[in-house]
């Protein structure tokens, strides 16, 4: 079932910026406003040059066709259509933000970056200066209302599409004005409706590459910005022996097995990256897994403050990965003052620039609680953290 709005105001009477990355969710999204009569605004975001992007392979999003797109859709649908040049505030926010992570042996995530800055900050502020009611994009997410009339995001009914992941650091202001109608849809309805609509998008395929990305090799951008991420150093094993050689650390993430470029009488995998002294550090299966996860950039979306969540030694279901499901869990206070996650059960490959994201519980639906970027993994319990685990299990 698809939910347009719930205010009490006409449709006439309020205006929708739909953010149209000329894709088929985004094209439903504005065409269903528009059917439905609300004043429709489309906006595209120039986010890099289109040029040098014409030469993407297919799947590649944000591309220069990608713009045409959603133009033609735009006309399509009788609506007005503008394309906003982002490209400084996404290179800034973005762009360099993904390099110094990589060349800090990190593993970064640049659609929560660009959802948290480009679209969720900035565009935000643009569609209120257009005099918009509402916000509303093609993901699959679901916003409803509290009993209190705030609003929260929940896990989309599609769980195969489920993207609240990247959406973790929007804050509850924000969540305010946005909408997300195609978070009770699933893509093949989406794609019916489409072709319903007359859009010559029904039939595009999904956007599978980072889109500033030339054909999927980010290790070309990584070392043009950041060229120390691609020295050469060692790999490391546990124990202490000099496997071989890597090309620059930029090209590992923590979890890693293949592609490693060494010769080993048991499988191995990526447990650490020591990018000051350009080390890769390898090691088998069983020292991937990890028990307690630092965070920090916490954005918090609980109905408590997160110094009371920490405290209390809240209990929540994690995400570590965004194909995972999420875990159990529980929020607590280091003895340093930051915030801690602790797991229940291990979770393999969980790396540094990854985001740790925090649901209310493990089903379809669950409400999304926030997140945080995860800094760093320890096996074992802290004295504080174990006691706060403690204290949300027996709750």
């Amino acid at each position: 079932m698809i939910r347009l709005d719930d205010t009490s105001r006409l449709p006439s009477q309020t205006r929708v910026v739909v953010a149209m990355s000329g894709g088929v969710d985004s094209s439903v999204v504005a065409a269903l406003y528009a059917q439905a009569g609300y004043d429709v605004v489309g906006v595209t975001l120039q986010l890099y040059d289109h040029g040098e992007a014409m030469h993407h392979r297919p799947g590649a999003c944000c591309a220069g066709q990608d713009i045409y797109d959603a133009r033609t859709v735009a006309e399509k649908l009788g609506i007005p259509h503008y394309v906003l040049d982002y490209e400084s505030r996404f290179r800034h926010a973005v762009i360099e933000r993904f390099a110094d992570a990589y060349a800090a042996g990190e593993t970064p995530i640049p659609c929560v970056d660009c959802n948290r800055t480009v679209k969720f900050r900035d565009l935000l502020e643009t569609a209120r200066d257009l005099g918009a009611d509402i916000l509303a994009t093609g993901h699959y997410v679901t916003s409803r209302a509290l009993p209190d009339g705030r609003r929260a995001l929940f896990r989309p009914l599609d769980e195969s599409r489920d993207q609240s992941y990247f959406l973790y650091a929007t804050t509850a202001e924000q969540i305010g004005m946005l909408r997300f109608p195609l978070g009770e849809t699933t893509k093949p309805e989406v794609r019916a409706l489409a072709e319903a609509a007359g859009l010559k998008v029904a039939d595009k395929p999904d956007s599978q590459d980072i889109c500033f990305v030339p054909n999927g090799h980010y290790t070309a951008i990584v070392e043009k910005l950041r060229p120390e991420a691609a020295e050469p150093g060692d790999i490391v094993h546990l124990d202490g022996r000099v496997l071989g050689r890597h090309a620059g650390v930029m090209r590992y993430t923590i979890g890693q097995r293949k592609g490693l470029g060494i010769a080993a009488s048991e499988p191995l995998y990526v447990v650490g990256i020591d990018a000051g002294r350009r080390r890769v550090v390898v090691g088998p299966r069983d020292a991937l897994g990890v028990a307690a996860i630092r965070i920090d950039e916490v954005n918090w979306l609980g109905d408590e403050t997160l110094d009371e969540a920490a405290a209390s030694g809240r209990a929540v279901y994690v995400k570590v990965r965004s194909a995972r499901a999420p875990v159990p869990g529980a929020l607590a206070r280091g003895a340093d003052g930051g915030i801690d996650v602790l797991l229940d059960v291990a979770e393999e490959g969980v790396a540094p620039g990854q985001a740790c994201v925090f649901y209310a519980d493990g089903g379809a639906g669950a409400r999304l609680l926030g997140g945080g970027v995860i800094r760093r993994a320890q096996k074992g319990f802290t004295a504080l953290t174990r006691e706060a685990g403690m204290m949300a299990r027996s709750a």
